[in-house]
């Protein structure tokens, strides 16, 4: 990598790594430390969804027009504020005004640092760019719950203030960070993209290999991520009916599959089609859901459930270290050079819509018992995920399907052999 990639990683990693420290532990907080109550903890917690809403579909034209540097050091700021503020509420209004000062600056903070990556390196090095950036997201949020877990007392609210005081300081750190950053100049194209928003959009409207890339994210994060919270505990605890201890080992899992397995998994896939890959993860995860199922209503004894559960948790680990250095990669190379700002933003926005209708769906499904329905309905977006993305291989060029560097040396007419050739 070089000095300005290892600076935006060292920076992403810091802010994922004081960002663990609260995540585990809001709804807690709001609930039961300030005593507002489980309804107002939720929807503190889609207050951070509906901000990135209300702020990605204009994030996008903003990094495009005035580069991702000034973008990324703003949202770090005001994530930095809401979560300070956050840590000092004790009423519902600042609860709910803390969270989407916060949400909007982290939601805004991810396609800028996304685009930052794209401009720090090449076709052939983003993939594993992307996965290191995964890779750190991961480790950093793992450390950081483990750390705040040994701070935190339920029974002194100034301890969790401590926990947002840590969030605000590095998200301070990661805007620092960012400051120090020299991009390289912003790569130009030659054709003319129209300036209006409303014109940015029928571009990519009009990209029909990016609107399936956009649905696929959408089925993706709606089956994976928008369950981990809602439908999928529910499952694990009333019909597999396992402790919510063993649930934490579960999810203990799926992180440690995911920072374990990265950098192998990487070089697995990023010699093959990006497409494939994509399909391959549908299959992963339909087994996973097939594993859960068996956990609730096929397998005997309660060790056997606890390690389908686990298993299940660990596949879509597994899944997931197989998207990071290929769907992000994906999206980038996708976009023309002057819209890679707007492409980031829009993909952010789907998985934010996922993200929020992920546990609504899951939750509604839960709470009605209907959980051969919800089983189903998600081993049948898994089989989705993978015929879309055989669709979607059709529509795009070799480039953007297997962007790797194949080197041939070709003998010249005097004998001598020259540069390497690029293909």
């Amino acid at each position: 990598m070089g000095a300005a990639l290892r600076r935006i990683q060292m920076g992403n990693a810091l802010s994922a790594f004081g960002n663990g420290f609260t995540v585990p532990y809001t709804f807690l907080y709001v609930s039961q430390v300030r005593d507002l109550g489980s309804t107002t903890a939720g929807i503190a917690l889609a207050g951070f969804a509906m901000a990135a809403l209300l702020v990605l579909p204009f994030t996008g034209r903003v990094i495009d027009q005035r580069g991702p540097l000034p973008v990324a050091i703003a949202g770090a700021v005001a994530a930095s504020v809401g979560s300070l503020s956050l840590g000092l509420s004790s009423t519902t209004a600042m609860v709910l005004a803390s969270t989407l000062v916060m949400g909007a600056g982290i939601a805004v903070i991810q396609p800028a640092l996304a685009t930052m990556i794209v401009w720090s390196s090449t076709p052939s090095t983003r993939s594993r760019a992307f996965a290191t950036q995964f890779f750190l997201n991961n480790l950093g949020l793992g450390i950081g719950g483990l750390l705040g877990g040994l701070l935190v007392d339920e029974h002194v609210p100034s301890s969790f203030s401590l926990l947002f005081a840590v969030e605000a300081t590095m998200f301070l750190v990661l805007a620092g960070v960012v400051l120090s950053v020299r991009l390289p100049h912003a790569p130009r194209t030659e054709g003319a993209v129209p300036q209006g928003q409303g014109g940015r959009w029928r571009v990519l409207l009009a990209d029909r290999a990016m609107v399936q890339l956009c649905v696929l994210g959408f089925v993706m994060f709606f089956a994976c991520y928008g369950q981990f919270e809602s439908g999928l505990s529910a499952f694990a605890l009333e019909v597999s009916r396992i402790t919510p201890a063993t649930l934490g080992v579960a999810l203990a899992a799926n992180t440690a599959v995911i920072v374990v397995a990265q950098f192998l998994v990487l070089r697995l896939v990023e010699r093959r089609r990006r497409s494939r890959v994509i399909a391959a993860v549908g299959l992963v995860w339909t087994v996973a859901w097939l594993a859960a199922a068996a956990s609730g209503w096929l397998v005997d004894g309660h060790a056997m459930a606890v390690t389908a559960i686990i298993s299940t948790y660990a596949l879509f680990g597994l899944g997931e270290a197989m998207l990071s250095p290929t769907v992000a990669p994906l999206v980038a190379d996708l976009a023309p050079a002057s819209m890679i700002g707007q492409y980031n933003a829009t993909f952010a926005l789907v998985k934010q819509l996922a993200l929020a209708l992920g546990p609504a769906v899951g939750g509604l499904m839960a709470g009605a018992g209907a959980y051969g329905a919800y089983i189903t309905m998600l081993v049948l977006c898994s089989f989705g995920i993978s015929a879309v993305a055989l669709r979607l291989g059709k529509r795009l060029t070799p480039e953007q399907d297997l962007p790797v560097q194949v080197s041939k040396v070709v003998a010249g007419s005097d004998g001598r052999v020259p540069a390497t050739v690029e293909v």
